[in-house]
């Protein structure tokens, strides 16, 4: 699995960016896989402040509907209304065109509990 170093996995298999302000949220290259074509996405409000685990978005693919939880807790601040538009680019490009929100994260702590990419492959594997 190629993945960019300065990202974080959540067992869910969301990925978020860390050193980042706001930080950048979308599903993984395995979960967007896992789950086919996406045929819809629903984005969450920004503005919304949310807690680490809430759902926040949904995706829907030819399989399957799959609820997206935030990684950490914060504010939404950014929504990729280009995957709103055009869906395909979760499953093209899921680390860098296919990013769901960006979120002001409230708490570093919630970062703790996240794994880095050796670790998420082996809960993958």
């Amino acid at each position: 699995m190629d993945t960019p170093e300065n990202i974080r996995f959540a067992e869910s298999h969301e990925w978020i960016t860390i050193g980042t302000d706001p930080a950048t949220v979308g599903i993984s290259d395995h979960a967007q896989s896992e789950l086919g074509e996406v045929v819809y996405v629903e984005l969450p409000e920004v503005g919304k402040m949310v807690d680490a685990q809430d759902p926040v978005a949904v995706i829907e693919s030819v399989k399957a509907a799959s609820d997206v939880y935030a990684p950490v807790g914060g504010e939404i601040v950014a929504v990729n209304d280009s995957v709103a538009e055009n869906t395909s680019l979760i499953n093209s490009s899921p680390y860098d065109k296919g990013w769901l929100f960006k979120i002001k994260p409230s708490n570093s702590s919630d970062f703790d509990s996240l794994l880095d990419a050796e670790a998420y492959q082996e809960v993958i594997d």
